[in-house]
């Protein structure tokens, strides 16, 4: 019998009813959000240009950042780059907050523009660092900022909504922890300055994992066949990073040398892509779920895809450790 293919719209109706049925979770979760007059924002992380001793605050900055080494500054920049292309990730998510008209007062919409607010400042903050400090070439750096958001984001989700929020919380969880390394990495260096500066985007988030997270465990528990099917597509097809399709107009394969020198210094490597996986499929119990028929074949795969993935992160991280390093147009021409 020929198997009749379910319409895009059809997969894509039943999960956004449920997850506008899932207002009065959203609602309580917004308390995630920090209220603007408590919120930290980037000036209070950078010298006072406004200031009688602007000169003296700016030879300290500079100070500091002078020993950062190359790979440290290429992955900061990388990890900026991607951070800079949030009008792509607000225009993807807003499949889920549905808001026609720009100010919607519903919890989804109110959500989607707290969250953006809060991670806008992300991007102008380190943008505002590496300009102050002068380690790299920025006009190369907003022409990779222009390459991303002009060439598109494609998590992949549509039609399945849900898999926007795995998508979300797998990635949210991702730049905790590179923020939180290379900030580590940083004040190692003696620049910890910029160790405060990661800890505190890596704190934000943490606030919005744990949103996604929450939300997409309310699924799991409400339309678990359905929900376990569209992760096991979604982790089929990989998760792809934010900053994949970034370009500096040069280097065709700039994402991938980005990622080999994250990998390198430890930032975010191929056993942390693992880890996540089974973070999630722990938080939200996939293996527990009862389901059957195809969702049962795609919880068997899940619950066994971090091990395997665990077991061929060795050989892809000695393989990364044989990697030459490449030229960086963000770093002058120098290699990393």
């Amino acid at each position: 019998m020929v198997q009749v293919k379910e319409t895009d719209e059809a997969r894509l109706l039943p999960q956004l009813e449920l997850l506008q049925s899932l207002a009065p979770v959203v609602e309580q979760q917004l308390s995630l959000l920090l209220p603007i007059a408590e919120a930290w924002q980037p000036t209070d992380f950078l010298p006072d240009l406004a200031g009688s001793d602007w000169r003296d605050q700016m030879n300290l900055f500079r100070a500091e950042a002078r020993p950062l080494s190359d790979d440290i500054l290429v992955v900061l920049v990388g990890d900026m780059v991607t951070e800079e292309a949030l009008p792509n990730y607000a225009i993807s998510l807003n499949l889920i907050a549905q808001d026609y008209v720009g100010a919607s007062p519903s919890p989804w919409a109110r959500w989607m523009r707290g969250w953006t607010a809060e991670e806008n400042r992300h991007g102008d903050l380190l943008n505002a660092y590496l300009r102050l400090t002068g380690r790299v070439d920025m006009r190369a750096v907003e022409v990779t900022v222009h390459h991303l958001i002009a060439g598109g984001f494609n998590p992949p989700s549509y039609p399945d909504l849900y898999a926007g929020l795995i998508y979300t919380s797998f990635q949210e969880r991702a730049t905790k922890i590179s923020h939180a390394r290379v900030g580590a990495l940083a004040a190692a260096q003696g620049a910890e300055g910029l160790g405060r500066i990661c800890r505190k985007i890596a704190g934000d988030e943490a606030r919005h994992e744990a949103f996604y997270t929450t939300l997409m465990g309310a699924v799991m528990q409400r339309d678990p066949e359905r929900a376990v099917r569209v992760f096991k597509d979604l982790m089929r097809r990989l998760i792809s990073m934010p900053g994949q399709r970034m370009s500096d107009g040069q280097d065709p394969d700039l994402f991938e040398h980005f990622a080999i020198v994250a990998q390198r210094l430890g930032v975010y490597t191929a056993l942390d892509y693992a880890g996540i996986l089974q973070h999630l499929l722990n938080t939200w119990q996939v293996s527990t779920l009862a389901v059957t028929g195809e969702a049962a074949a795609a919880q068997e795969y899940l619950c066994v895809q971090a091990q395997r993935l665990e077991g061929m992160a060795e050989g892809m991280m000695n393989r990364i450790a044989q990697e030459t390093p490449k030229s960086f147009s963000w770093i002058h021409g120098r290699v990393a």
